[in-house]
């Protein structure tokens, strides 16, 4: 772990973390899970895995979410508070949710990205995903195209 990661550390999201995580999906995102949504999924979805990486205070700082269909893990959410965006942290929390994905004995993973977010798109490049298909007028709001994005586990 390196200097700038020693004060952080990666835990299963909590009820505590919910208000924190719709904060944080209602600025980085055009169409948010409300909190009632991210409630469901986080205390009562048994397919759903979210984790956030906190600070030494324990604040959220980023988060991911996967869901474990059979063998496969899809990538729900990755997200960092804007505040904190450029240091490294997506991937911090992106390779947590990889590794929390083997151990939950997935063998590949799947995610969608909108065309235009090139941001995310390079994040998951350096994590690993490569791009396979693509959704045509996947996204409700404006009617744009999925990147598919996939990674073998094994």
């Amino acid at each position: 772990m390196t200097a700038l990661e020693s004060n952080l550390h990666v835990r299963p999201a909590a009820e505590k973390d919910i208000a924190d995580l719709a904060a944080i999906e209602q600025a980085e995102f055009g169409v948010p899970w409300s909190e009632n949504s991210i409630r469901h999924d986080v205390l009562e979805n048994p397919a759903a895995r979210w984790i956030v990486l906190a600070d030494k205070d324990d604040s959220v700082i980023a988060y991911a979410a996967l869901w474990l269909v059979l063998d496969e893990g899809h990538i729900i959410n990755v997200a960092v508070r804007h505040s904190e965006q450029g240091k490294g942290y997506g991937k911090l929390i992106l390779n947590a949710l990889i590794d929390l994905a083997r151990e939950e004995g997935m063998r590949l993973l799947t995610l969608e990205v909108r065309r235009s977010n090139v941001r995310a798109q390079n994040l998951y490049h350096r994590c690993g995903l490569l791009d396979v298909g693509y959704r045509k007028r996947y996204y409700d709001d404006n009617r744009e195209d999925a990147l598919i994005m996939y990674m073998d586990l094994v």
